[in-house]
């Protein structure tokens, strides 16, 4: 049979899944695994690399005997990734030096402070688009290379390779012809120069990361490699490649300057097209790439918050107040509301627009009537308002630089957004319509379709559009001065927590 299927390799912060499109973009079987998280110290999170590619193997070999196709039938591999995880292996060998540090991790804080000290945000924010934050890449390769005995000689002398999930994965899936990574990816190491799409010399140089371990970048579509035949029974093509939020946003379909997303996993990452143009941000959210195709790159504002599925996740595990994340919806409907109880899921610090690394977590507000179903609810509220803060400064921005104005409707996506009530809320507070797509696993699906370009089995980004369909659309139902009670007393909230810029 022909080659006629996409396998999309979606490796997240919690889980590692594979599903399998077909020529319509629909998924037909899926594999997924979870990954075992590491807290070695106060706020630092590592992933081990190797259990990383164990189950990218496993759920690519499950997701075909699920489907009952061999690896001939698919015509090209997607993959998408957590951004800004940071790996360092041997190119001799292809094994890490170390685990890998996890977007989440905060253990690089005071050097970005130094960072900041020595004058270089400006220069960060204008060639990067970010500001500087131990949540992207370029501070964790520097904390590897500083720490891991032997790692800054071997790194000088040739012998290391640094990598995003995606390109660890590419070179091991290539058995390691292949160092390379996309523009998307790129642009979050805040290494990365996005107006000359190119690796920024001088910043490599401030923190001591020799230029030879950086992978190429490519364009989001395209030729990245083949993979070695027994890896899945065949080789394969990787044609696609994109970080998560940046995967979703094409799986959303959102081509179009002006068009926004925003995606609920274990953070929350809201991203607008802005089309050719960077958009630069006085509200300290971040000017990325978006895709680049064809070398012509489309730029977005994004605004990034740490904690969202997470909450659920922590209220779920560590309260044990939840057998399972679906029983929150249920017990957030058995009230009008919470009582005045705010939680603030700081827990790795505060993200967009507040970049306070040492902000922690609170729930505030307790009177003798709260219970449980008051915190559950309040941590499920907690992601509404987190994304009400990143429109408003959206907003601010787009209007301070003349660059148009927020669309009317916001598309959602991710596993949170399965919750009806999260939607409805979302709009209540947003006070806008929101936009839940048929397909929800909008990034593995957006990694999907940009392999499926590069092979020709999606025709183009309008037969993607044309294809993108609505499952559900919450309309706001909530008066003004409840909406604007509400947000007074969340701002007052992490107001609270806030160490920086109160």
């Amino acid at each position: 049979m022909a080659a006629d299927l996409i396998l999309a390799i979606d490796q997240g912060t919690t889980s590692t899944r594979s599903i399998l499109f077909d020529a319509a973009g629909k998924p037909i079987a899926s594999a997924q695994r979870e990954l075992q998280q590491f807290y070695p110290a106060d706020g630092w999170v590592e992933h081990d690399p190797e259990h990383i590619w164990a189950d990218t193997l496993k759920t690519c070999r499950e997701v075909l005997e699920r489907a009952a196709v061999s690896a001939t039938r698919v015509a090209a591999i997607g993959i998408t990734n957590q951004r800004e995880t940071a790996i360092v292996w041997e190119r001799a060998t292809g094994r890490p030096i170390a685990n890998a540090i996890v977007w989440q991790d905060r253990r690089t804080a005071p050097l970005c402070r130094e960072l900041v000290a020595d004058g270089l945000a400006g220069a960060v924010a204008e060639r990067t688009g970010l500001v500087i934050d131990a949540y992207f890449s370029a501070t964790k390769v520097a904390w590897l290379l500083a720490n891991v005995p032997g790692a800054r000689d071997r790194a000088e002398r040739g012998e290391l390779a640094f990598g995003t999930v995606d390109c660890f994965l590419l070179w091991r899936l290539t058995g390691g012809r292949v160092h390379g990574t996309d523009a998307a990816n790129a642009a979050r190491t805040m290494l990365f120069d996005i107006g000359r799409q190119e690796w920024d010399e001088e910043l490599l140089e401030r923190l001591g990361i020799p230029r030879s371990m950086l992978p190429e970048v490519m364009d989001n579509s395209g030729l990245f490699g083949t993979t070695d035949a027994d890896i899945l029974g065949a080789p394969i093509p990787v044609t696609g490649m994109a970080g998560d939020q940046q995967a979703a946003t094409f799986g959303q379909a959102c081509f179009e300057p002006g068009m926004l997303k925003s995606t609920y996993g274990t953070g929350c990452f809201a991203l607008l097209n802005t089309g050719e143009r960077m958009v630069p941000s006085r509200n300290r959210l971040l000017t990325t790439v978006a895709y680049r195709l064809g070398g012509e790159t489309t730029y977005a504002i994004e605004g990034s918050i740490f904690i969202a599925g997470a909450a659920v996740q922590w209220v779920r595990d560590g309260l044990g107040a939840i057998g399972n994340a679906a029983e929150s919806e249920a017990l957030a409907r058995t009230l009008p509301d919470t009582g005045g109880v705010y939680l603030v899921p700081a827990f790795t610090g505060l993200g967009a627009p507040y970049w306070d690394p040492d902000a922690r977590g609170a729930i505030l507000g307790l009177t003798r009537d709260s219970d449980v179903r008051h915190i559950v609810r309040a941590a499920l509220e907690s992601v509404c308002y987190q994304t009400a803060d990143l429109m408003a400064a959206m907003r601010d921005d787009l209007e301070a630089a003349e660059a148009g104005v927020l669309p009317d409707t916001l598309r959602v996506d991710g596993g949170m957004v399965a919750n009806d009530w999260v939607c409805q809320y979302l709009a209540d507070i947003l006070d806008c319509p929101v936009e839940r797509p048929a397909v929800l696993e909008t990034t593995a699906l957006g990694a999907a379709y940009l392999a499926g370009l590069a092979t020709g089995l999606y025709p183009s980004q309008d037969f993607i559009a044309q294809s993108w369909r609505e499952d559900g659309r919450f309309t706001p139902g909530l008066d003004p001065a409840t909406r604007r009670r509400r947000l007074d007393g969340w701002a007052d909230a992490v107001g609270r927590v806030r160490t920086q810029g109160r």
